[in-house]
């Protein structure tokens, strides 16, 4: 049980530990103060708290979907935040205060957004050991320890990229962005279908036998970049689609931005 709660808690606070750490790179670079973490971190846990708390009664949303197709839709709102900020960061040419105080709202939704969507999960299943204390003493202690790691591995990922070459710091960071923004998307399609709001169809390939999803490795990948073993082709769509979408309209920006300075 130990052992599963530290993935379980790693799994869900190393997507949300990514971004941050992303984000507050970029902010760093744009000269945009920090302050906006607080209130990202703060909203989003009173934000899952209250979500986890009435799940009981969103489960029956929908004619019964109602939780898949809510947490769909909080992914695909946390994908099209990101996209809207990278591509504004990426047009952005002057840090202004109003540029600055746009990027930081930006910022602060996607944080929120991301930790009401994975910090729920966690709410969800420490509440379920509640009642036992035998069982759900070693389940919090490894859910502290998975939160440790992904808030360590989170630290990482931000002095990583400080240390690189300024002008390096925004691709890569957009990179990092497009593959958890890609994860995002291909687990709010696994959602719907889920929920019966898309279609089930064949998987295009199984990697479960030399990469299973319950795995360290899998559970880590899939928190990294939405690791799917056996993917059906809506959901390869909007992951692939979803990566190369983001990824060409920050470089449409970066072009658009470019020919105006230079005419």
């Amino acid at each position: 049980m130990l052992l599963t709660s530290v993935i379980i808690v790693l799994r869900e606070v190393l997507e949300a530990a990514l971004i941050i750490s992303v984000l507050l790179a970029l902010s760093r670079i744009a000269g945009i103060r920090l302050n906006w973490v607080r209130w990202a971190i703060g909203l989003g846990v009173l934000g899952s708290v209250i979500y986890a708390s009435n799940t009981a009664i969103v489960s029956d949303w929908f004619d019964g979907v109602g939780q898949e197709v809510i947490n769909a839709l909080l992914q695909i709102s946390v994908y099209v935040c990101l996209v809207i900020f990278a591509v504004y960061f990426a047009a952005t040419h002057k840090a202004d205060d109003a540029n600055k105080q746009r990027l930081q709202a930006l910022m602060t939704v996607v944080v929120s957004l991301a930790i009401v969507r994975e910090g729920s999960e966690i709410f969800l299943y420490l509440s379920g050991f509640v009642g036992d204390m035998t069982q759900f003493t070693p389940i919090l202690t490894g859910g502290l320890v998975g939160a440790g790691i992904g808030i360590s591995a989170g630290a990482l990922v931000y002095y990583l990229l400080l240390n690189l070459k300024r002008d390096i710091i925004p691709y890569l960071s957009t990179v990092l962005l497009a593959s958890v923004a890609a994860g995002m998307a291909g687990q709010a399609a696994l959602l719907l279908i889920q929920a019966d709001w898309l279609p089930s169809q064949q998987a295009l390939w199984d990697s479960s036998q030399w990469l299973p999803e319950d795995s360290v490795s899998g559970q880590l990948l899939y928190a990294l970049i939405g690791y799917e073993a056996s993917p059906t082709p809506v959901q390869a769509a909007a992951y692939f689609g979803g990566f190369l979408l983001l990824l060409g309209l920050v470089a449409l920006s970066r072009y658009r931005r470019k020919s105006h300075a230079d005419g």
